[in-house]
């Protein structure tokens, strides 16, 4: 990202998985208590550069986008799903909470959907996706790689300092509003929620494969 983004000629930049999904998230094993730290500085840091540059940022998501991967994908400027994609944000199930989506999405779908989904853990098709507004468009999967082309070839086709230039303009107050509580929820994240009993019981389950018993503390 550093050696893409910080070319000033650049118009987009394109985002996408190779296989069935296009991301199922950051390992669970990187939330425990001796990496978690190390993980949020370096996962957020992939949103802050995505933040911060003048370039479109578009997501391809031929498939499941979970978790992290949900994220990544949403954070993006352009969100182009298939008909069989999945967008969906786990991470209550195993104890924790998606501190990106939970600045992201309300923005995005509003509050209720967002509680829906980072709340309840609630998953949804891409089809869904585009009717609440995560998605800007879904194509059929079949035609899914011709699609993202074709989308692609209408933006070579602007001005690459006006696409830059439109872009900072139409983001810039939301982008600005979002980093500002991506620091409140990194804290929040480090400082209130890993100090839970059941963030710890979460994570240790899904490691172990078995249900999490939650202490409600």
């Amino acid at each position: 990202l550093e050696n893409v983004l910080t070319r000033n000629d650049t118009a987009a930049l394109l985002i996408r998985g190779s296989g069935k999904a296009f991301s199922a998230g950051v390992d669970v094993a990187d939330h425990t208590a001796d990496r978690v730290g190390e993980m949020i500085r370096l996962f957020h840091g992939i949103f802050r550069k995505l933040a911060a540059t003048d370039a479109l940022t578009i997501a391809a998501v031929q498939g499941a986008a979970l978790g992290g991967g949900c994220e990544l994908a949403c954070f993006c400027d352009i969100v182009l799903a298939s008909d069989r994609a999945k967008f969906g944000q786990p991470e209550v199930q195993v104890g924790v909470f998606p501190p990106v989506a939970a600045c992201v999405f309300p923005p995005q779908v509003g509050i209720k959907k967002a509680i829906e989904l980072n709340v309840l853990g609630a998953t949804i098709d891409g089809k869904e996706a585009h009717r609440i507004g995560l998605a800007n468009q879904v194509f059929p999967v079949e035609e899914f790689d011709n699609k993202v082309s074709e989308y692609l070839a209408g933006i070579k086709k602007l001005s690459r300092p006006v696409v830059r230039l439109a872009k900072r303009a139409t983001s810039f107050v939301v982008r600005e509003q979002i980093l500002k509580q991506l620091d409140a929820t990194e804290a929040m994240y480090l400082n209130e929620l890993m100090r839970l009993q059941d963030a710890h019981e979460g994570i240790a389950a899904f490691m172990e494969k078995r249900p999490p018993v939650w202490k409600h503390t």
